[in-house]
């Protein structure tokens, strides 16, 4: 199972991958970027380590739980998956910066719920999701900074 979902992180996030590469190095470096964005080479390395951190998760509640005990939380973690795909088709797929950034704020409801629901499950698969929504929390600043500014 933690193999299937390694593959199924890793399909949304090429999924995504090339979607944003549709427009990064054209749309998105002509937009006007707050002083906080970080360098392009750092989304790669860290959207991988978190893509690898929720298949752990979603794994372990899996593991502790089966799919009839955790549906709900399995569920949600699908839920935010997509979300996280559709991040990506508003923003860098639509170049829609408004419409990604209320898309955003949903998806860290969703992140946080799953998070939530993962620790009443497996405490280790909850903590496991902190920095997602961490990195979604400044996801979402530097999306409505780019809105505000473009």
């Amino acid at each position: 199972m933690l193999g299937a979902l390694l593959l199924i992180c890793f399909a949304v996030a090429a999924v995504g991958g090339a979607v944003t590469a549709t427009s990064v190095n054209d749309w998105y470096q002509n937009l006007e970027k707050p002083w906080f964005t970080p360098p392009d080479w750092v989304f790669a390395p860290v959207w991988t380590a978190l893509y690898a951190l929720m298949a752990v998760a979603g794994w372990r509640v899996w593991r502790e739980s089966g799919f009839a005990q955790a549906r709900w939380a399995l569920l949600a973690f699908a839920i935010q998956l997509g979300l996280n795909l559709g991040w990506s088709l508003l923003f860098f797929g639509s170049n829609l910066i408004g419409a990604a950034l209320v898309e955003i704020v949903v998806l860290l409801g969703a992140i946080v719920g799953t998070t939530v629901l993962f620790a009443k499950r497996d405490r280790l698969a909850g903590v496991l999701l902190v920095p997602y929504a961490l990195w979604v929390g400044y996801a979402l600043v530097l999306n409505a900074s780019i809105w505000i500014l473009n």
